[in-house]
């Protein structure tokens, strides 16, 4: 299976993704503790924390919520197809996820989203201008 066909399979796998109680649980309660621990050490951090506060958001589609409840639980669960503890590699499972549920998402993750997300990073621009002063 070549890199296309492999990005093809994680998509479709991650659009059939139903809503699952369990997972909003998971996520709900191990997210923050997760993401704190990558932070810097995973490029899909922004992404997973604007996917986070879109599943949240009650004027998201129960669909939406179900793939982005199950591709942050995929993130937070201590087993998947490869582990995290082998740095650099253990994580590339997680990012083909996220990034194959945030492209199924990209029209219900809004600017907020993205906002708050930035915001985790300081990054938000009112915080920009209210240091500048």
């Amino acid at each position: 299976m070549d890199k296309n066909e492999e990005k093809l399979a994680v998509e479709t796998a991650v659009q059939g993704i139903p809503y699952s109680v369990e997972n909003e649980k998971l996520v709900k309660k191990k997210f923050w503790s997760k993401t704190k621990a990558f932070a810097g050490k995973i490029p899909f951090t922004r992404e997973a924390i604007a996917m986070y506060y879109c599943a949240l958001d009650a004027r998201t589609p129960l669909w939406a919520k179900g793939i982005a409840f199950g591709a942050l639980a995929y993130f937070i669960a201590p087993v998947d197809a490869i582990p995290d503890v082998f740095v650099g590699l253990g994580l590339t499972d997680d990012a083909a996820i996220i990034a194959a549920g945030f492209r199924a998402l990209s029209g219900q993750v809004t600017d907020e989203h993205r906002h708050k997300a930035e915001e985790f990073f300081g990054d938000s621009p009112a915080q920009k201008d209210s240091t500048d002063l």
